[in-house]
C-alpha cells in the first residue's frame, strides 16, 4: 500500500465511472472512525444485555446505538477499501473481548461485606454478567454481518467506482443487517428473556427492519461524511486497490 502523501498535498479525486479508488490510513481520520467504533459497539454490548418492550415491539437497550458501528463500518469500508475494514473489525472485537473480560474480573474481585457492597455485587452481577455471552453473539453476529456489508460495498464499488454511492450503501446494509440480527439474535435471546417462538420472532424482525431502516434513513447523512472525509483525506485516490 502506498504511503500517504503530506497533509499539504491536494487530494486525488476520481471521476464517475473511474477504477475504484481508496485511501491509505496515515491520516488520523481512520483512527477517530475506529475508536468510535470500538466505544459504540461496546456500550452496545451492556445495553444489549437488557430487553425491552415498547408497546408490542421487543427489543434490547442497544438499540439505538448499534446502527452507528455500521454507518461507520461503511465509511470505512467506502473510504480505506475491504482490507482496512476487516482490520477495523478484528480490532474493534478484539477491544470488545477485552472489555468482556475486564467485566469478569471485577465481578470476581472481592467485595465489601456490608449491606452495600452485598447489593453493588448484585447490581454489578445482574449488568454486567450476560455480556460475556453477548460479547459472543455479537462477535459472530457483526464480524459475519459487517464482512459481507464491507465486502458487497466494495464489490459494488469495483463496477461503478465513484457512482452510485447510495446504491451502494443500501444495497450491503440490507444484506449484512439481515445475518447479524439472525446470528446475534438467535445468541442472545435467553440472556435477554426471551424465551418463546413468538417474541423471538418479533425480536429478529423488529431487529432488522429497525436497524435496516436506521440506515437506510442516515444514507444522506452517512453520504455526506463520506464525501466529506474524502476530500479531507490526503492520500485519498492514491490508494487503486482495496
Amino acid at each position: 500500500m502506498p504511503a500517504a502523501p503530506g497533509h499539504n498535498a491536494a487530494p486525488q479525486t476520481t471521476s464517475p465511472g473511474s477504477p475504484a479508488k481508496f485511501a491509505s490510513i496515515g491520516s488520523p481520520y481512520f483512527g477517530i472512525m475506529l475508536a468510535f467504533m470500538a466505544v459504540v459497539l461496546i456500550l452496545s454490548n451492556i445495553g444489549a444485555s437488557k430487553g425491552v418492550a415498547i408497546g408490542p415491539i421487543v427489543t434490547d437497550g442497544g438499540f439505538f446505538l448499534f446502527p452507528l458501528a455500521y454507518i461507520l463500518g461503511d465509511v470505512i469500508s467506502e473510504v480505506y477499501g475491504f482490507k482496512v475494514a476487516r482490520k477495523a473489525i478484528v480490532t474493534t472485537f478484539a477491544l470488545s473481548v477485552f472489555a468482556s473480560v475486564c467485566y469478569w474480573v471485577i465481578i470476581a474481585l472481592p467485595g465489601f461485606g456490608d449491606e452495600y457492597g452485598i447489593a453493588k455485587q448484585s447490581a454489578l452481577e445482574g449488568a454486567l454478567g450476560p455480556v460475556p455471552q453477548i460479547v459472543l453473539a455479537s462477535l459472530l453476529a457483526f464480524l459475519a454481518g459487517q464482512t459481507i456489508n464491507s465486502w458487497i460495498l466494495v464489490k459494488m464499488k469495483a463496477r461503478t467506482g465513484e457512482k452510485s454511492l447510495w446504491a451502494r450503501l443500501m444495497g450491503s446494509s440490507g444484506a449484512g443487517e439481515f445475518v447479524d440480527t439472525l446470528i446475534f439474535c438467535s445468541i442472545a435471546a435467553s440472556v435477554i428473556g426471551i424465551t418463546d417462538a413468538g417474541m423471538f420472532l418479533n425480536y429478529v424482525l423488529v431487529g432488522f427492519v429497525y436497524k435496516t431502516l436506521v440506515e437506510f434513513f442516515f444514507v444522506p447523512v452517512t453520504s455526506l461524511v463520506i464525501g466529506w472525509v474524502k476530500k479531507r483525506e490526503p492520500s485519498y485516490g492514491a490508494v487503486a486497490a482495496s
